[in-house]
C-alpha cells in the first residue's frame, strides 16, 4: 500500500501520449501521404473530375487505413476512439469514392467537407484531451482548425469550379500533411530510451 502512496500512477494521458509516441511513424506516414497527394493535386490541376474522385479516393482509404492501424496498435489503456473514428471515416470516403465513381462535383464536395470537418473536430478534441500530457499540443489543434474550415469553406460554395476544388484541396492536404509530420517527429522526442 505504501509502494502505491508514494509512486504516483501515470495517468490516461500519459499513457495516450506514450502510444502516441511509441507509434509516431504513423502520423509521419499519414503527413507524408497527405503531402504527396496534395502536391500531385496541385501539379495537375487540369485533371478530369474522375481522376480528382479516384486520386481522392486513393488518398482518404490510405490515410484512413494508417489511422486505424495506429489507433489498434497503439496499446492506450483507454479506447483510441477518436482516431479509429478519423480513420474509419476515411476509408469510407475512399471506398465510397471507388464504388461510385460517377459522382457529381456537389455530392463530392459536400462528402469532402464533412470528412474534414469531422476530422478536424476529432483532431480538435484529441490535442485538448492531450493537453496536459504533450508539448506543442498546438500542432494538431491547428491541423484541426485548418479542416474544419475548410470543410466549412467547401459547403459554403459548393458551385466552386473544379479547377478551384482541386487547388483547394491540394493546399489543404499540403498543410495538413506538414503538420502531421511535424507533430509526429515532437511525439518521436518524447520516447524516453528505456
Amino acid at each position: 500500500m505504501s509502494m502505491l502512496q508514494s509512486r504516483p500512477l501515470p495517468g490516461v494521458g500519459s499513457a495516450m501520449v506514450h502510444a502516441l509516441a511509441k507509434n509516431w511513424w504513423m502520423l509521419l506516414l499519414r503527413g507524408i501521404a497527405a503531402i504527396v497527394f496534395g502536391l500531385l493535386a496541385l501539379a495537375w490541376p487540369g485533371m478530369t473530375l474522375l481522376t480528382l474522385v479516384l486520386f481522392y479516393g486513393a488518398y482518404a482509404l490510405v490515410d484512413g487505413v494508417l489511422a486505424v492501424v495506429a489507433a489498434i496498435t497503439g496499446g492506450a489503456p483507454m479506447p483510441r476512439w477518436w482516431l479509429a473514428i478519423v480513420g474509419l471515416l476515411g476509408i469510407a470516403a475512399g471506398l465510397l469514392t471507388f464504388l461510385m465513381p460517377g459522382l457529381t462535383a456537389i455530392l463530392l464536395l459536400y462528402f469532402i467537407a464533412g470528412w474534414a470537418i469531422a476530422t478536424g473536430v476529432l483532431q480538435i478534441i484529441g490535442a485538448i484531451r492531450l493537453r496536459k500530457e504533450i508539448d506543442h499540443e498546438w500542432l494538431l489543434i491547428l491541423g484541426g482548425i485548418v479542416s474544419v474550415l475548410f470543410g466549412a469553406a467547401m459547403m459554403a460554395a459548393p458551385g466552386a469550379g473544379a479547377l478551384a476544388l482541386i487547388t483547394v484541396i491540394g493546399i489543404y492536404a499540403v498543410i495538413t500533411g506538414v503538420l502531421l509530420v511535424a507533430l509526429s517527429f515532437r511525439l518521436k522526442k518524447t520516447l524516453v530510451p528505456a
